[in-house]
């Protein structure tokens, strides 16, 4: 019988894990990575700069893995869209309002670096 028992709680156990990867929660095994935490303060202003075009000033708010930004005017390509941010497998995230992503952006210690969905090379620097 003690055999039974321990046969059933081992079955139990894998069936909670196995329920718990499925349900699309942030379980051991869900696989899902959602915001993390920035490696700096992001709040405030930062310069957007693209290749061959002026900087333009954008305001970040919120926490420090995800909010909202402004851009002040004169931003490259579509960044004057720019209104949400999240800090997300190691990169900045830069989204238009409509939520569609504009840039992906790595930090390399002094500055963020990389480039807009259309290809377009973009820095952002305090």
């Amino acid at each position: 019988m003690r055999r039974r028992s321990g046969m059933f709680r081992t079955l139990a156990m894998l069936t909670a894990f196995a329920l718990a990867g499925c349900s699309g929660g942030s379980g051991m095994f869900s696989g899902a990575s959602g915001p993390q935490p920035a490696p700096v303060e992001m709040t405030g202003r930062w310069l957007l700069a693209a290749t061959n075009a002026p900087p333009c000033g954008v305001n970040f708010s919120g926490s420090r893995s995800e909010g909202s930004m402004a851009p002040e005017g004169g931003c490259p390509g579509n960044f004057f869209t720019s209104r949400r941010w999240s800090y997300e497998q190691d990169a900045l995230i830069v989204r238009d309002h409509n939520g569609e992503q504009l840039a992906s952006l790595k930090h390399n210690g002094a500055r963020f670096e990389g480039a807009a969905t259309n290809g377009m090379q973009i820095t952002l620097t305090r």
